[in-house]
Order: C-alpha cells, then structure tokens, then sequence
C-alpha cells in the first residue's frame, strides 16, 4: 500500500526502534526522565527558546501554548482555515475560554497585514483582549516568507500581542528556505520571529508520537501546569523522547527528499485533462478534480493500492515511507483513471462543479 493520506503514517525505522528500546528511563512528571530531558534541551536549543516541553501531540502543544498566553476573556488572532482554529476541535474556547479572532488567508496562509491590524481590540471592557498572533508554517505546503514573518510578527509586538507558530512542519520550512546552507540556522530564521513554537517529531520526521513547546521558562511553567491538566503528564516517555531524538538526528536533511517527491508527483500530473495540480513547495500537494469526479477518483486509487484524502481536493503527502516507484504508479493511476473516464464522458454531459 502506498500511503500518501499523511506523513503522520509513518513507521518507525529499525534504527529509530533501536534507540527507543535503549533509552535510559524515569519518570517526567518527577522531572527525572534522561532522556525527555535531553530532548527538552536539544530543541531549546535548536529553536534557540530558553526552555521547551515535551507533548503527547501537536494539538495539545498548541494548547497548551495558547493557554500560557491567555487568560480567560482573551483573545487570540488566527487564520481562517488555521490547524489551531479550524482542526483542533475548538479547544481554545472550550477548555481555555480563549476567543478566536479567525481572518481570511491567501494562497501562502498569510493574513493581510491590515486585517491584522483592524482585529485588534481597543483597551474597552465591551471587547475581549486581544493577546497573540498566531501563525501556521508550513501551511497546506506552502513556506511564509521571512519578509512576511517578519512584517507580521513586527506588528504584532507594536501592539503590544504576544506571536506564537504551529510549526507542525517547522522542518520542512526550514529545509526549503535553506538554499544549500545550514537547515538549523534556516530553523533560527524563521522562530526568531515568534515568542513560542510547536514543533511536531510524529510528521515528516517520522517519529511514532510527540511534540515540543518552546519558549521562555515562564512560558513554560504556565505550559507545564496546562499541560498535567489536560491528562499530557506520561510517566516513562524516554521511550517516545528517544525517537524524536533519532529524528532530529538523522531525518531533518532527508526532508529534501520529500519534497523532491511532491515535485515529482506534481510534474507528472501537469497537464492530465481534468485535474488542477496545485503544487506547494515541500511535500504536500493538492489536485483538484473536475466534474465531481475526485471520490471515484480515490476509491479507484485505493483499489490500485493508493491512499489519498480529499477532505478540500485531493490531497497527496510524501515521507519516508514512499518512494520514486511508489510516486510513479500513482501517477500511472491517476493518468489511467482520468484518461479513462474522458473517453466513456458524454460530450453533452452537464457535470460542473470541482472536487
């Protein structure tokens, strides 16, 4: 099966299974597991954040951020169509009591500055607080600008708002924008930026579960006890610390594969008659399908051992566990599928509309 829902599907290496087995062990919630210690310093260091925290996931990790920002009765400012709005079930308000101030996005994600500008709440009792900026890189893809980040998180702190990133694909942003130099430094470009960010090992780095908040160590406390509340206090997680170390280690650089496999994808459905290749910059690609055509589309894919998801197009992920060939025949079904169903269309058919 050739899995291309997501990069959260990958497996373990039998490397990254060794070092999980051989990780010396305590208890985190004593403070006293080596090796989630380890972890925790490592990429603090990275993110150059004077302390971070290790999560059971992205979503809590989010959470827990935006929680440590604000209080109840604030609010924070986010796209649209951002993971921390619109996919991480309304946590914010649910169990922070935070308001959310979503804005449109472009193509890139980016909220126009101007909109960003309007959204901010006028000292007034009749408004909720506006407290933080948050910002998703990367999103659907596609890589933020240093210009923009820059830009963004400048006004954001001219008004006083803290600036936080999902950096669920931080890695894969830092491998396109580093342009042959040091994929660590091109990491420190972007989170300069931001007050606190999190950062997903279960996704293109491969590791079986986990995340790391990053910020101050005051930002930290606060995480840390929003963190035990919502059930994320694990026992002996040195086990889990081990493979995101391993990740850091030896699946950052490769993340160029990745993407030089979404390319690959993406070159070879250009011009197939009835798809709209929307090709991003890393290792996510999105096709659109005319005539309604994108659910028989995926269940013919599945039968022919491909797996995809079109939630908003269809939506093709590369990673670790795919390869050239892998790409190739789902190429090769796609093209076949399309091809196909043109031949058996009736040249007055009245299907409209895109998938």
């Amino acid at each position: 099966m050739i899995d291309l829902r997501s990069d959260t599907v990958t497996q373990p290496t039998a490397a990254m299974r060794d070092a999980m087995l051989a990780a010396p062990l305590g208890d985190d919630v004593f403070g006293d597991d080596p090796t989630v210690n380890a972890l925790q310093e490592r990429i603090a260091q990275i993110t150059g954040k004077d302390a971070a925290l290790f999560m059971p996931s992205g979503t809590q990790s989010n959470l827990c951020a935006l929680m440590a920002h604000c209080e109840r009765g604030d609010e924070y400012i986010v796209g649209q169509n951002a993971h921390t709005y619109r996919y991480e079930g309304g946590g914010a308000a649910v169990l922070g009591s935070i308001q959310p101030q979503p804005l449109a996005q472009n193509a890139s994600g980016e909220m126009a500055l101007a909109d960003i500008a309007a959204a901010i709440k006028p000292i007034d009792c009749h408004f909720a607080r506006t407290r933080l900026l948050a910002l998703e890189n990367t999103w659907n893809g596609h890589v933020m600008s240093q210009d923009y980040l820059a830009k963004a998180s400048g006004l954001a702190r001219q008004h006083g708002l803290a600036v936080h990133l999902d950096g669920a694909r931080l890695f894969n942003a830092a491998v396109a924008q580093a342009e042959g130099g040091s994929v660590m430094a091109s990491v420190r470009r972007i989170v300069d930026h931001f007050d606190s960010v999190s950062v997903c090992f279960s996704k293109g780095l491969g590791a079986p579960v986990g995340s790391a908040l990053c910020g101050s160590r005051e930002l930290i406390a606060k995480a840390l006890r929003w963190r035990k509340v919502l059930g994320g206090g694990l026992r002996q997680s040195g086990i889990l610390a081990a493979a995101a170390l391993h990740a850091l280690d030896h699946h950052v650089e490769r993340l160029a594969d990745d993407h030089a496999l979404a390319q690959r994808l993406a070159h070879g459905l250009q011009g197939v008659p009835g798809l709209s290749v929307r090709s991003a910059q890393t290792n996510i690609v999105f096709v659109d399908v005319a005539d309604g055509r994108g659910p028989a589309l995926l269940d013919d894919l599945k039968a022919q051992g491909v797996l995809a998801t079109g939630l908003i197009g269809l939506r093709f992920v590369t990673h670790l566990g795919v390869d050239a060939a892998g790409i190739d025949h789902a190429i090769t079904c796609i093209r076949r599928f399309m091809s196909n169903e043109s031949a058996q269309a009736s040249p007055a058919s009245t299907r409209t509309g895109v998938y």
